[in-house]
């Protein structure tokens, strides 16, 4: 009896350690027939753009939420920069005194001016006659011998200064009439631009106050809190252009031979579980200082590994960044 209990045992071991065996079997077999029909695991992405300000200031109002899609053109969030706006006050003053001084220059004299300048001209046009008949007078009695040569020169000294007297004012009538010189006018005139330049200046960083979505997208992150302060060219949110998606792989290069760009491949997508087409557009090598598998030691090669990207050849509905995609090696 006891002979047969151990010929049981014996037998119930040899038929345990067989299925054991077998089972071992039945996985390698299924392990090397879908070794061919391995994928590559990857994600989704998206392209970003990051909204910043040129000037610093204090958070005002953010007017989106995380998630929401936006327009370009959209406002997303207003900043507070008194120093700006008070730097566009003083510009303006600047422009307005240009303005004013350029006109100036282009119009001329006042009537009243060119008025006065003519009177003088005028009062020393009669003292020129008056001197210049007094001089052929003295002349005259001059030549007579009624006069001394010493009166004679001295009405010749008054008549010379008459004369300068009378030109001297007319230039001043004509200047007035004329208006100011060119080059004045050009000045001035420069001046102006000059200040309207600063004030145009001024006024686009005041549009640097209030952020706008340069292209159509969703608002993936925001970084401040309304009241809080930012420098120039601080991040204020992320924009997620949803219309630029592509997939990312990393590749092993033993596993490249039917992975070539411009190819098309067929990819798996189990969260949204629809198959799509996508083209690869990118192969560049990750560096070996992350992906290099040595494997000289088996008598092999060393192996490393590329980033591949690929793009949908069609839009697929409801696909989102970070979302596994399988591709078919």
């Amino acid at each position: 009896m006891e002979h047969k209990v151990q010929r049981a045992n014996i037998l119930l071991a040899l038929t345990s350690f067989a299925v054991i065996v077998s089972i071992v079997c039945i996985i390698g077999v299924l392990t090397l027939s879908t070794k061919d029909t391995d994928v590559i695991q990857g994600q989704a992405e998206v392209s970003e753009y990051r909204v910043s300000s040129k000037v610093p200031g204090r958070i005002l109002k953010i007017l989106v939420s995380e998630g929401q899609s936006v327009k370009a053109g959209d406002t997303l969030a207003i900043l507070e920069a008194p120093d700006v706006q008070a730097k566009l006050s003083q510009a303006e003053a600047v422009r307005s005194a240009a303005t004013a001084q350029n006109a100036k220059a282009q119009k001329g004299a006042r009537e009243e001016e060119v008025q006065g300048a003519y009177e003088i001209w005028q009062k020393a046009k009669a003292g020129l006659e008056i001197m210049e008949k007094s001089y052929r007078r003295v002349e005259n009695l001059f030549a007579e011998g009624v006069v001394s040569e010493q009166k004679r020169d001295e009405a010749k000294a008054q008549y010379d200064a008459a004369a300068a007297t009378e030109k001297a004012a007319k230039s001043q009538y004509t200047m007035a009439k004329n208006g100011a010189e060119a080059e004045i006018k050009e000045m001035a005139a420069a001046q102006m631009r000059q200040a309207e330049g600063v004030v145009a200046e001024v006024s686009s960083y005041i549009d640097e106050t209030f952020l706008t979505a340069s292209i159509d997208g969703e608002v993936s992150e925001i970084f401040p809190m309304v009241g809080e302060l930012v420098g120039t060219g601080a991040p204020i949110m992320n924009i997620a252009v949803m219309d630029d998606m592509w997939m990312t792989f990393n590749v092993r290069e033993d596993d490249l031979h039917n992975i070539t760009m411009g190819s098309v491949k067929s990819a798996y997508i189990p969260a949204l579980d629809v198959k799509a087409e996508v083209k690869i557009t990118y192969m560049k090598d990750i560096g070996s200082y992350a992906a290099w598998k040595a494997t000289k030691a088996s008598g092999q090669y060393d192996r490393k590994t590329f980033e591949v990207k690929a793009v949908p050849t069609s839009k697929v509905e409801n696909l989102r960044p970070g979302m596994t995609v399988l591709l078919d090696k």
